[in-house]
């Protein structure tokens, strides 16, 4: 098989999209399970901590264990109704049991992380590049959502990130040690120092530190080079996405909007089209 995907470009695209539909389910699973089963740790642990006395409080479903269900009326979903795309197009958009509709996020999930591993194997071909690609772009996809439900970008995945975009310099896949260590301390130093000077001028918080060290990450994985486009780009998103977003729920500039989706945007872009961009980079700041 993995000779007939080197040998078949257009065949390992297809495979590639057909794998991130199906991991792109279980990201809606992670999505949407994760951040219950942090926060009900850190209440357990902080009760702990304090001595409290331990309520009835059973945990939130497992990721991986417990079967999917609607979260309305918990009609656990049979095999047929599990498949990426088209179960939501079969049920028309609706549970089968209560008739509730299904949010839009679960095929937008799933058709998001198709794509981007489709363009992961059609921008490094079938190898090691690729499938490490695969694993950035599953962990970047479930930060945005997680990011976008809930404003946090937690630990259990930032750092992981960081570690394997390190790892992988290593061996020289995407950047050299150098590039990824300097890339990941400058990401996050830039807006550790953002932040501090917005809360000296202003006693407002403008962004979490969960933004440093998702920035730190992508800077690990692009290198250096890559920590200034992927802010600006992201800055740029940002405003024009969050000017659209502000205007559609009739909402005021004060409402806070999440910048971890924009990072990862930004730094998926980057990441998949470095030359290109760093080229129309430097062309822009020295046009002769």
């Amino acid at each position: 098989m993995f000779e007939f995907l080197l040998s078949n470009p257009k065949a390992a695209i297809l495979a590639a999209f057909a794998l991130g539909l199906l991991i792109g389910s279980f990201l809606n699973v992670v999505i949407l399970r994760l951040p219950k089963r942090l926060e009900w740790q850190w209440k357990h642990d902080s009760r702990e901590l304090l001595e409290l006395t331990e309520p009835y409080d059973p945990a939130p479903p497992g990721i991986v264990i417990e079967s999917s269900h609607c979260p309305h009326c918990a009609h656990k979903l049979a095999a047929w109704e599990n498949i990426p795309l088209l179960s939501f197009l079969a049920l028309r958009g609706r549970c089968r049991a209560c008739k509730t509709p299904i949010s839009w996020q679960y095929p937008a999930v799933e058709l998001i992380t198709g794509l981007l591993f489709a363009a992961c194997v059609w921008r490094f071909g079938v190898g090691w590049p690729a499938g490490l690609g695969l694993v950035f772009s599953a962990l970047l996809v479930v930060l945005a959502g997680i990011d976008l439900r809930t404003t946090l970008l937690p630990d259990q995945l930032t750092y992981p990130l960081l570690w394997l975009g390190l790892l992988a310099s290593v061996a020289g896949i995407y950047v050299d040690p150098t590039a990824a260590l300097l890339g990941a301390a400058a990401g996050y130093l830039s807006l550790w120092s953002v932040y501090w000077l917005f809360k000296l001028i202003t006693g407002k918080e403008g962004m979490g530190y969960g933004d440093f060290k998702l920035l730190a990450a992508l800077g690990a994985w692009c290198g250096i080079k890559a920590v200034l486009p992927i802010l600006l780009m992201s800055s740029l998103v940002g405003a024009v996405i969050g000017s659209v977003w502000l205007l559609i729920k009739g909402r005021d500039r004060a409402t806070p909007i999440p910048f971890g989706p924009y990072l990862a945007i930004a730094g998926w872009i980057h990441f998949i089209l470095a030359t290109d961009l760093l080229g129309l980079f430097l062309k822009w700041i020295a046009p002769h």
